[in-house]
């Protein structure tokens, strides 16, 4: 990685030429070094899996499903698909793993960059490989947005976007924040980065600082728009006064990881209608199945083989691999809210470290819209979930060969 290269992008792309002394530099563990390589049949899996949960979202009985758990606001359909789909893979001996879908993922403005920046070794290498596709990045996602502001039935482009989460300034990506604000204004849009408890619903109209919103770029964890702070932002997208994407119609039918029990189900999805092939691709989605009482003791006994995370849980929080269970976290995940999901080991990538070589697991997002791949990317760490404090680790570019 040339990390010159990179910071130069970065500052372009802000129009601050402090932003990676100040907000880059100091998060070291960010960015990784070192691409990751992946072979076309493996990148050709993943996107069939992809194609393959999104056609079982489209089936009645799935939605029905998958709609009986998730809160009423959630059966509300606007329209809008829900921008930057992060579907994040582990790459088995076996193929790829779907390991879960999240409709907030976050960094592909980052990555964006990243494999700009990225640097082949030798000019032989660039030549046999070229570099990573990031090139139609920026008109794809002016398109995306355009098309979820045309799904709810609005003409033209919206005239303001709100970058919408929690304290944003205190976000760990909060400079990618800064950089979609940036993108939108250079095409056209005036953008804020705004805390979502200071926006106002007053006259019909959806107010940040005065001033009127038209669509709202969803970073929030609160997926279901519950939080007391967030309701005028409830009230807003509930009127249909704003445009809000991700919105919590799209986390039901996606992110909740209880639907991972339903995609992994293949005679329950067979009486569904659905077909031989999306069956055949959903085998890329690891066995999944609620926690309950019923299945509790079974499911300890099968721990060490086992991933247990929260149903709506986001960003590796309270999720607990099997292996390291303590009788203190299972009482925690029996209390409820918990699935039970077939571990699937991620690989690994062999770094430079100080001069000697050190693995790192790797995990694999594909950013998707509407089943088209906007940017592949990786998250190289250490642990049992990925995270950002692993030297040497971070986002890294891929390479497909």
């Amino acid at each position: 990685m040339d990390r010159n290269v990179l910071c130069r992008a970065l500052e372009r792309e802000a129009g601050d030429p402090e932003f990676c002394r100040t907000l880059i530099g100091p998060k070291t563990n960010l960015f990784s070094n070192v691409p990751v390589f992946l072979s076309e049949a493996n990148v050709g899996e993943m996107l069939r899996i992809v194609h393959a949960v999104e056609a079982a979202t489209r089936l009645p009985f799935y939605r029905e499903a998958a709609l009986s758990w998730a809160p009423e606001i959630a059966r509300r359909d606007f329209g809008p698909l829900g921008v930057f789909m992060g579907y994040d893979f582990h790459l088995a001996a076996d193929g790829p793993k779907l390991i879960e879908v999240n409709t907030n993922a976050g960094g592909a403005f980052l990555n964006a960059l990243l494999a700009k920046a990225q640097r082949a070794c030798c000019a032989e290498v660039e030549v046999a490989l070229g570099k990573p596709k990031a090139g139609d990045f920026d008109s794809a996602v002016m398109r995306m947005f355009k098309h979820e502001w045309e799904l709810q039935n609005r003409q033209g482009i919206p005239r303001r976007i709100a970058i919408v989460d929690d304290r944003p300034a205190e976000q760990y990506l909060y400079p990618e924040f800064l950089l979609a604000q940036r993108f939108f204004q250079r095409n056209g849009i005036d953008a804020m980065v705004v805390d979502g408890n200071e926006l106002r619903y007053e006259r019909g109209q959806l107010l940040a600082e005065g001033a009127p919103i038209d669509l709202v770029y969803n970073r929030l964890v609160d997926f279901s728009l519950d939080d007391p702070e967030h309701r005028d932002l409830r009230a807003a997208y509930l009127e249909d006064a704003v445009v809000v994407t991700p919105n919590p119609r799209v986390h039901a039918l996606y992110a909740d990881k209880r639907n991972l029990a339903l995609l992994s189900d293949h005679s329950t999805l067979r009486s569904w209608g659905a077909s031989a092939q999306m069956l055949a691709d959903l085998r890329g989605v690891p066995h999944t199945v609620p926690v309950t009482s019923g299945n509790a003791q079974e499911l300890w006994q099968k721990r060490k083989s086992l991933f247990f995370k929260p149903a709506g849980g986001y960003g590796s929080k309270a999720v607990y691999r099997g292996d390291k269970v303590t009788k203190g976290v299972w009482a925690e995940i029996l209390r409820g809210g918990y699935v039970a999901q077939e571990f699937a080991a991620p690989s690994e990538r062999m770094i430079q470290l100080d001069g000697s070589s050190e693995p790192r697991k790797t995990d694999v997002r594909l950013y998707v819209y509407d089943g088209q791949v906007l940017l592949t990317a990786a998250r190289l760490y250490q642990g049992q979930t990925t995270n950002f404090r692993t030297p040497g680790g971070g986002f890294a570019p891929v390479f497909v060969i």
